[in-house]
């Protein structure tokens, strides 16, 4: 982002409305001081007054962030002659003395929303991850088992029958989908006076910290259900009971709170009545819970200072219903994958909707993230999709801001980015799959979304880089959707052959500065003068959902962030979300804790350069201004060679560290140290070891 372009373009859109300066600081609830700043190129308005410029001006925040209008008004990012050439060469040797001289006077700014990330409900990034649900299969999806018992529960007693029956889940308004075995309820049959009913093991839970229990229930006849929560060795921890009446299903709630803690307790719901009980739903949560989510999990996503966050996908968008949202949480249906497994491998091919758009919006103000939603305009309909922004956007004057307001949010949620759709053109995907089809299938959306909420950044979809979807999508869609989504994953070693490891590692960590880097300009050059915008919205390393963490990933991490600090702003880049964190790559997961794997410290330390200043940039090296400090990050990511950086010009250090690690394979983790600096008449030496990460902090002069 080019400060001085964007100051100019406030400046110009001021103007037109006839607004002084100190006008419109007053419609911003800022100072004439600060208005003046932004317009002279000295500073940036934060995120939420980026959002409200762009409403009084009626553009876009990509427009504002790149100063200027689309389509008609663009330029070109890529001029034909230098369209062959990477911005910055890449550096032959990785290892080579780096010397960096200190500039404040840059106008280069590092946006914040090149800091994105995705929250796909995909594999264990939801269930398993960021959910505080220890329950599995909690409303007993797919087929049941053996003896009717639903998958993941066991039966307790003898002379009782299990089956599936009517559900107690449901879908809300306006359902197309064709799914199956999505909504199912437990029926358990006691023919004697004997104890019955049914459990799940190997729980893992917290001594001393209470849980939340609530069932869903109703009975043939009235009966009074025992809920125990058991030790690995059936010692009863705590136990309650509540009545399962005749009629409609109720949900009853309970806290349970373990004596100590054990990884594999017991949860356990019986009754020794004759007669029926019908089970639609199981809850089961520790009741430090954010809105059902994890609060160590929504720590470390804060840790590694997320400003975009992209949801309900990637892929889960195109299974997902945004109205199932507006119902109770444990009624709300499952989702079934499209294809299979391809979303829900560890669930049985099915998501259990613990996050709707109010919670989605309430973890986005808590970690500090702007929300960017992704539409389903294969299975909803133009009007389905202008409800969810009018849900999201609306005053409480429209019918679906209203409704928002009556469940308990009365202020509209701002919602700026919308993306239509994900990946279009590939045949994972349900819905349109040809250019032509989807311009036209979305064009519908885009249209009735902006008029419910003008000014907002669309971005649409496709199989990008793809010269034909750019003639006959992207362009056709420029005048409502001015962003394009790029998608690149890539290909991590297999690091089976001893011998190759340095090979092997020194391709992967190079293809951020040749391989991603081509991606953009090879999008760039197609989009040509049409004045749209890239949304890099998903990269990491393939399958870093299938394997532990790597400090391989670390530095591949941070060269890329790197090459993005770079190059966006050549390229038109002007969001970009890492795929994702949540057990994915940057964040593990574990039943007592989540920590940090070494993409998500690298991404932490870049992190530090969100809304910077630019001082020095180049391959390896970012240095920030920001509140009269300087902060700088610096790579080696040779394989076995230390690397020196001399800073010229550098201020007083007010803190170093080093990120270092013996090994590169997966499960090599980052190990924090001190870092010598050592410093000379203004000028400071530094010398990393092999893969490792460096951030200096330096007063400002």
């Amino acid at each position: 982002m080019n400060l001085q372009r964007t100051g100019t373009f406030i400046q110009n859109a001021r103007k037109r409305l006839k607004l002084s300066q100190r006008q419109l600081g007053e419609k911003l609830a800022v100072t004439s001081q600060a208005v003046s700043k932004w317009e002279r190129g000295l500073g940036c308005p934060d995120v939420e007054t980026l959002k409200n410029l762009a409403v009084l001006f009626r553009c876009s925040i990509a427009e504002l962030l790149n100063g200027e209008l689309s389509p008609a008004e663009s330029r070109c990012f890529v001029q034909p002659e230098d369209a062959g050439f990477l911005a910055e060469p890449c550096e032959d040797d990785s290892a080579a003395d780096v010397d960096v001289l200190i500039d404040d006077s840059s106008a280069q700014f590092i946006s914040p929303f090149l800091f994105g990330d995705n929250l796909e409900h995909t594999r264990a990034c939801v269930n398993g991850g960021l959910s505080a649900e220890i329950l599995k299969n909690r409303k007993f999806v797919g087929k049941p088992g053996r003896y009717g018992c639903a998958n993941g529960w066991y039966p307790v007693g003898e002379k009782c029958f299990f089956s599936f029956g009517e559900p107690y889940t449901r879908h809300g308004d306006g359902y197309r989908m064709h799914r199956v075995m999505e909504r199912n309820s437990q029926y358990i049959t006691n023919y004697t006076a004997g104890v019955t009913g049914f459990g799940q093991k190997d729980l893992y839970v917290r001594g001393g910290i209470p849980y939340e229990c609530a069932i869903a229930v109703r009975a043939s006849v009235e009966t009074v259900l025992t809920v125990s929560l058991l030790g690995s060795d059936r010692t009863v921890y705590d136990s309650g009971t509540a009545s399962a009446k005749t009629g409609e299903y109720e949900e009853i709630t309970l806290t349970l709170t373990p004596l100590r803690d054990d990884n594999e307790a017991r949860l356990e719901i019986t009754f020794d009545t004759v007669g029926t009980v019908m089970i639609g739903a199981v809850s089961l949560m520790p009741a430090d819970h954010f809105r059902g989510m994890r609060r160590d999990v929504i720590e470390r996503m804060k840790e590694i200072g997320i400003r975009l966050l992209r949801w309900p996908g990637g892929n889960f968008a195109g299974e997902y219903h945004w109205k199932d949202g507006l119902l109770p949480r444990n009624m709300r249906a499952p989702f079934q994958s499209y294809l299979g497994l391809e979303t829900a491998p560890h669930t049985l091919g099915f998501d259990f909707h613990e996050i709707n758009t109010d919670d989605f919006i309430a973890l986005c103000r808590e970690i500090g993230a702007e929300p960017f939603i992704t539409l389903n305009p294969a299975w909803n309909t133009p009007e389905d999709s202008a409800d969810w922004a009018e849900y999201c956007n609306g005053d409480t004057s429209t019918p679906y801001g209203k409704l928002r307001a009556k469940r308990g949010h009365p202020e509209p949620y701002n919602v700026q980015f919308w993306s239509l759709g994900n990946e279009a053109g590939y045949g994972h995907m349900e819905g349109a799959n040809t250019p032509e089809a989807y311009a036209n299938a979305v064009r519908e959306h885009a249209g009735r979304i902006l008029e419910v909420s003008p000014g907002l950044t669309l971005c649409s979809s496709g199989p990008y880089p793809n010269a034909d979807w750019v003639e006959k999508s992207a362009k056709k869609l420029a005048d409502v959707a001015n962003v394009v989504s790029l998608h690149h994953y890539t290909g991590f070693p297999a690091y089976i052959d001893p011998e190759k490891r340095e090979e092997e590692y020194t391709a992967f960590v190079r293809k951020a500065d040749t391989e991603n880097l081509s991606c953009m300009r090879e999008l760039a050059g197609q989009l040509g003068g049409s004045g749209i915008r890239i949304s890099y919205d998903e990269w990491n390393a393939w399958y870093a959902w299938y394997r532990v963490g790597s400090v391989s990933e670390g530095i591949f991490s941070a060269a890329f962030m790197n090459m993005l600090f770079r190059n966006a702003d050549r390229y038109g880049v002007t969001m970009a979300c890492h795929f994702e964190s949540v057990n994915e790559g940057a964040i593990m997961v574990h039943p007592d804790r989540a920590e940090l794997a070494p993409a998500g410290v690298a991404r932490s330390l870049m992190s530090e350069h969100a809304g910077g200043i630019v001082c020095a940039l180049r391959q390896d090296v970012t240095v920030t201004k920001k509140d009269s400090v300087l902060t700088c990050t610096l790579l080696n990511r040779s394989y076995r060679k230390e690397k020196r950086f001399d800073l010229r010009d550098c201020g007083e250090i007010l803190s170093s560290a080093l990120y270092r690690s013996e090994d590169v394979v997966p499960g090599s983790v980052f190990e924090k140290t001190e870092l010598p600096v050592i410093v000379t008449d203004g000028n400071a030496e530094i010398v990393l070891p092999p893969h490792s990460i460096a951030q200096i902090k330096m007063a400002a002069e």
